[in-house]
């Protein structure tokens, strides 16, 4: 008798969290989804050119920068990667082409950790011409600093969007141009946190905090669970993040023996906050 209240307890359970995990799901993919304004980024204006492939979205410059500086974008976990057009059509708009990727799986389960994923960007970045500078979101700073933890010849740059990372190991040598832009309302990458991995990044990186921002309005999708409310509008927080991408891409292209070698770390909670 014992043995059948507990087979019918399990059975209880196995369902309640099937439906949980469902009902979790449906919720991720209307959250996470992009809004109406982020697609209006996909479309081919006078300035930027847009094309769209199997997971891959580029965005050409009518007026590219020169020498050419190249961008790669990795979405935020789970988060629609059409979240972040318009901010890749904005920097093709002042010059630099991008390249939008989304992660496997929108980088659950592991598989965009995976060295097998990372080889495939690696190679991706190998057969086009010019300098890449890689950036990423959340997650996707995270497979972002994985990616710059081998680079290519042609990497040159790393910007982290909203992230802790990197965490579990260090890009303290690294000699690429890195900088780190994060929103001092962000709850699910809170800046304490950011600042906490500091020793992690090298001593020339370069932080920019933007002032009320959180963590999804560096894209264009719904409120994310852990989130905090953001004090400034997603006009506002893109604007600044959009500046400060621009500061990086510029600092990158532009290599210097003082970067390389900076003597002293810069205090990163000292740094003005994104124009």
């Amino acid at each position: 008798m014992a043995s059948l209240v507990w087979r019918r307890i399990r059975r209880v359970w196995a369902t309640l969290g099937s439906i949980a995990f469902v009902g979790f799901l449906l919720w991720c993919l209307i959250a996470y989804r992009a809004s109406a304004e982020a697609r209006a980024g996909l479309i081919t204006d006078s300035l930027v050119s847009v094309s769209a492939g199997d997971g891959l979205w580029s965005f050409a410059p009518a007026y590219p920068r020169e020498p050419t500086v190249r961008v790669l974008f990795l979405s935020g976990a789970l988060v629609d990667p059409e979240a972040y057009a318009p901010l890749l059509h904005a920097l093709a708009a002042h010059g630099y082409p991008g390249y939008l990727l989304a992660l496997p799986w929108r980088g659950a389960f592991g598989r965009a950790d995976g060295e097998d994923f990372l080889e495939h960007v690696r190679s991706v970045v190998d057969t086009i011409p010019g300098a890449w500078v890689i950036a990423g979101h959340s997650r996707g700073a995270k497979i972002a600093a994985l990616l710059v933890r081998q680079p290519t010849p042609r990497m040159i740059g790393l910007i982290l969007l909203g992230s802790t990372h990197p965490r579990d190991f260090s890009l303290a040598d690294t000699r690429l141009a890195v900088t780190k832009i994060y929103g001092t309302a962000d709850g699910v990458a809170p800046a304490a946190k950011v600042l906490a991995n500091a020793s992690l990044l090298p001593v020339g990186t370069r932080w920019i905090p933007i002032e009320g921002g959180n963590h999804n309005q560096f894209g264009y999708y719904g409120f994310q669970p852990g989130d905090s409310w953001a004090s400034i509008s997603r006009a506002d927080q893109q604007a600044a993040t959009l500046g400060a991408m621009l500061l990086a891409l510029e600092a990158a292209g532009t290599p210097s023996p003082e970067r390389m070698h900076s003597p002293e770390r810069s205090d990163p909670a000292r740094l003005p906050s994104a124009p």
